[in-house]
């Protein structure tokens, strides 16, 4: 629920006024190559200066008053617009401090024009200047300091992160006349200038530099012969001038200072480096401090997970009829049938018992949420699907964003008027027809949520519709679940008065929170205990415990490279890890702030997800993949993930391949992953947000998205559009973006993706798989179809894993369940786990070793869709 006041996507683009039109691209002004002459362009006046946009105009940038001239070539085009003081203020542009004048201080002066330069700056940024946190004053020279001394590059002002930068003409007057200034005015101008983008954090390069015109003016001379009579005036004259100088944000690309241009061949500008501020050194990188949970909403269709968003991010109470989740809704066919089919995603903060929601009147974005929560807690909520036919977005939302804690939610009525005294309410039986009179939606949730083994909580929904014998047969059901799977359940009981606006944690609700949040705490454990709280949406009862819970919830550990393989040596493992969870466009401008030449817009991309471990900064040099490599992408064999499944089938959604296409795979997978050409590809990063917060870093455990830029070349076996004829690559989710270790690059080591894998299973329900059957596969954001080629069983022990007790198969039986009778059956002891080796069918895909996973079979007895086997990767197949 981003403001569309604070956010443009597409902010107007710095363009050379000296340019035609049909010449201006998409790309900022490219610097050219020498001075040029005004008869060069063919013009003898600009454009006045564009009432909007990222271009400004200046006479001068002198922080003294100008000489006095006897002849101004430019003075018949200027009408006196070239002597100094003040000009007539464009209406565009903001009130000056004061008006510039003779009595105005150096430092005055000084810091009006870098508050000009920082509101130019924010033109061309997709975010402007939000309303709940005002901008820190730049830090500026003292007016004893000397402009010709190099100064530090300070680091960059918040909010320009995303600024494609500032166009300025120096020598030019609000209509286009060309003035110029001569050549030490220049120099000091532009020196003014590197002061003024040098305290923002910004770079400053010379685009063009053109001779407009010749000046005259007379000089006192103190150095006169012994036999005169006093000091003479002796005339001078030189050139006019006027510079194109591109103020652009530091990403930290630039590890040197420019080269200066000069004004012509064999002159120079005056702007040397003895006497121009260097940008010294890369301004720090900056990320976001505030602690931030994930958490993701889970449960059965019509179970009032959207309501409760909602009601949660807005405080807004529900009417009824669905009329907090309105704004979370993303397709029309949600808001017609009441059905939740896509992941929406909130965020909320909290501090100093404040909830920081859009219900506070200084909130209109995420930004601001990030600001009024500085020193505070952030809370990412993630909705998601409950009907069986939208099961991919119910596991994306449990393993693509990696939640610290999943919420499930089940409706108080569940058991109202059900035949089985479990399943689904009247109105989810409405939506899901004659299919729901098996299908007990209420259990397969809960029972996938207990064996993914995240920290949970549960809230009972619709209080205020649930009767009270319902609502006992209801909390039996998650009572009992709860204690067989070892978990302890903590109930909070909410108050039964109806809250209609909800600012702030009442006081009572975060004691009772705080009780449990400390038995949890010395538990040792987050998944020991599992908080109940029953909640209407309509009342707001229990909404403030809710929110207390949110806030008050424990965050794990930062993840590490070594949470999943302990202390063993991996040098495959990369410095740093970025699950792919979705892709979108990247803005053409952004293909200029990286160095070299010129990008093409079809070369950037942005990602969505998550860092498992390590921290991604603007600049960095990451690698991206697994790709589909070229030979077998270009004939067409892979099948994407967007497939549709089959009609009238919860099952599998992929076709079974034929046995030639299984022997096509397995030459394939058969190569190793790093003789693979075009698998992985080099990148740039160039943008960074954290939960749409510009920053320049993004730590491990923290959601967001990264902009990219390819290096393309020969190399990179990227395919081409053949329409557009641009080199595009094809991201998709469950690629991952990697900075490779120094190990990796000492020894030339590549990311090696996996063709199979063996995952280890505790439960013994796995025994029912059949060797050669098809199944699919959820591994961090991956989702794959694989083929079973081996179930056996093994033995865990404290020191390490043995030697499977017993094949039950091979990998080319398909025959039966590969299970014999005489007593293997039976239910499995302590300390032993059944192991499954599996193929992937379509793409190699990066899995870590450790990792989670997630089988779920085609056509699953319950047709919940949620019918899976939780296990842990072992062993990795390349």
């Amino acid at each position: 629920m981003a403001s569309i006041f604070t956010y443009d996507p597409d902010p107007p683009r710095v363009s050379s006024p000296w340019l035609a039109p049909e010449d201006s691209t998409n790309q900022p002004p490219k610097a050219s190559p020498g001075p040029g002459l005004l008869s060069d362009y063919g013009v003898t006046k600009l454009q006045a200066e564009p009432q909007e946009g990222p271009t400004e105009y200046k006479l001068h940038l002198l922080l003294r008053p100008r000489r006095a001239y006897t002849s101004v070539s430019t003075a018949r085009r200027a009408s006196g617009s070239q002597q100094a003081g003040p000009r007539e203020t464009n209406p565009a542009k903001p009130s000056p401090v004061m008006p510039a004048s003779s009595s105005q201080s150096r430092q005055e002066r000084l810091q009006h024009l870098t508050t000009q330069l920082l509101w130019r700056l924010q033109q061309s940024s997709p975010y402007h200047a939000t309303s709940s946190k005002e901008l820190t004053t730049p830090k500026l020279p003292d007016d004893s300091v000397d402009l010709r001394v190099p100064i530090k590059l300070e680091a960059l002002v918040p909010g320009l992160e995303e600024s494609r930068g500032a166009l300025y003409e120096i020598g030019v007057s609000d209509d286009g006349t060309l003035v110029g200034l001569t050549k030490d005015e220049m120099s000091e101008s532009i020196a003014t200038l590197r002061v003024m983008a040098a305290s923002l954090g910004c770079n400053v390069d010379i685009v063009r530099t053109v001779i407009v015109g010749e000046c005259e003016w007379t000089e006192t001379d103190d150095d006169n012969d012994a036999g005169s009579l006093g000091p003479t005036q002796r005339p001078r004259h030189g050139k006019l001038w006027v510079a194109e100088a591109l103020v652009t944000p530091n990403l930290g690309f630039r590890d040197y200072v420019q080269p200066e241009q000069e004004l012509s061949s064999g002159e120079s500008t005056g702007v040397k480096t003895a006497n121009t501020p260097e940008l010294a050194a890369e301004p720090r990188r900056g990320s976001s401090a505030t602690p931030q949970l994930r958490v993701t909403l889970t449960g059965p269709t019509t179970s009032g997970k959207s309501s409760l968003l909602g009601t949660l991010s807005t405080g807004t109470l529900d009417n009824g009829r669905g009329k907090s989740r309105l704004g979370l809704l993303k397709h029309r066919h949600e808001l017609v049938s009441g059905v939740t089919s896509s992941i929406a995603q909130e965020l909320i903060g909290y501090k100093d018992q404040n909830i920081l929601n859009f219900s506070q009147g200084n909130i209109e974005s995420w930004i601001d949420i990030h600001d009024c929560a500085d020193n505070g807690k952030l809370v990412f909520v993630s909705d998601s699907g409950g009907h069986p036919r939208y099961r991919r977005t119910v596991l994306r939302g449990l393993m693509n964003w990696a939640p610290h804690w999943s919420i499930l939610c089940i409706a108080a009525d569940a058991n109202e008027e059900s035949p089985n005294g479990v399943g689904a309410t009247s109105s989810a039986r409405d939506v899901l027809g004659a299919a729901a009179a098996g299908v007990d939606l209420v259990k397969a949730h809960l029972a996938l949520s207990l064996k993914l083994d995240v920290p949970m909580a549960i809230v009972i929904t619709k209080l205020d519709l649930a009767s009270k014998l319902s609502l006992q047969k209801t909390m039996s059901k998650i009572l009992t679940a709860i204690k067989e799977a070892g978990r302890v359940p903590k109930i909070l009981q909410p108050d039964q008065r109806q809250h209609y606006e909800l600012k702030q944690i009442p006081p009572e609700d975060r004691a009772k929170v705080q009780s449990l949040v400390h038995s949890i705490e010395d538990s040792g454990s987050l998944t020991s205990q599992v908080p109940i709280v029953l909640t209407s949406s309509v009342k707001g009862i229990g909404i403030g415990l809710v929110h207390a819970l949110l806030e008050g919830l424990p965050l794990p550990p930062p993840p590490t490279a070594r949470d999943y393989v302990g202390m063993a040596l991996n040098p495959e493992q990369p410095k740093c890890l970025f699950h792919v969870d979705d892709t979108f466009s990247l803005a053409s401008s952004y293909g200029a702030t990286t160095p070299g030449p010129r990008r093409k817009v079809d070369q950037g991309v942005v990602v969505s997800g998550h860092v498992r471990f390590g921290n991604l900064s603007v600049g960095d040099k990451i690698v991206v993949g697994p790709f589909q490599p070229e030979d077998e992408e270009s004939r067409g064999f892979s099948i994407g993930e967007d497939d549709r499944p089959s009609p009238g089938s919860y099952g599998l959604s992929i076709s079974h391949p034929a046995s030639a296409e299984l022997a096509r795979i397995a030459m394939k997978n058969a190569v190793p992953a790093s003789t693979i050409a075009g698998e992985w590809h080099r990148a740039q990063i160039v943008s960074i947000r954290n939960l749409r917060l510009p920053v320049r870093t993004l730590e491990a455990g923290q959601a967001g998205s990264v902009g990219l830029i390819f290096e393309l070349g020969a190399e990179h076996h990227l395919p081409v559009d053949e329409a557009s004829g641009c080199e595009i690559p094809r991201i998709r989710r469950g690629m991952v973006l990697a900075i490779p270790s120094k190990h990796m690059l000492d020894t030339g080591l590549s990311l090696q993706a996996a063709s199979g894998f063996t995952a280890t299973f505790p439960d013994p329900a796995v025994q029912g798989l059949t060797i050669g059957s098809f199944v699919n596969v959820y591994v961090a954001s991956v989702r794959a179809a694989a083929r079973i080629l081996r179930v056996s069983r093994t033995r865990w022990t404290s020191e390490a894993r043995e030697t499977p007790t017993e094949d039950i198969d091979d990998m080319f039986s398909l025959s039966g369940d590969g299970i014999e009778d005489s007593g293997e059956k039976e239910a499995l002891g302590k300390g032993q786990a059944w192991e499954i080796s599996l193929e992937l069918l379509h793409n190699r895909e990066w899995i870590e070793m450790g990792s989670k996973v997630i089988l779920l079979e085609g056509g699953s007895q319950d047709r919940s869709g949620l019918e899976g086997h939780v296990g842990s990767v072992i062993e990795i197949v390349d």
